[in-house]
């Protein structure tokens, strides 16, 4: 499992646009990428920084995001974001939501 680390300034009072933004627009489009597994969102007590990580199958999953639907990402919060996100990509060494989706597929099967 890979997981993309985005690191986002917001604009001053954006907070609450950048988190309806994740739950109308930018989820939705995640759940269409091939390979995506979940998406955790944070934003610092301050409100002015945001961080969201994305889990992905594989590392050629969150390569191909990066492609074909980040841009559209970026575009969608380009009106709560200042300047350009920072993306790091890591291989998941640990987690328990690979370990929970593993025990609900079991209990279904």
């Amino acid at each position: 499992m890979f997981a993309r680390l985005v690191t986002m300034k917001l604009k001053a009072n954006s907070a609450e646009e950048f988190s309806r933004l994740i739950d109308n627009e930018i989820v939705p489009l995640l759940r269409k990428q091939n390979g995506f597994r979940d998406e955790i969102t944070f934003i610092s007590q301050g409100r002015a920084l945001a961080v969201g990580i994305s889990l992905w199958d594989t590392e050629e999953d969150a390569v191909a995001y990066k492609v074909t639907g980040y841009r559209e990402v970026l575009k969608a919060l380009s009106k709560v974001l200042k300047g350009r996100p920072k993306v790091e990509t890591f291989e998941v060494a640990n987690s328990t939501l690979h370990k929970l989706t593993a025990k609900a597929a079991a209990k279904t099967a």
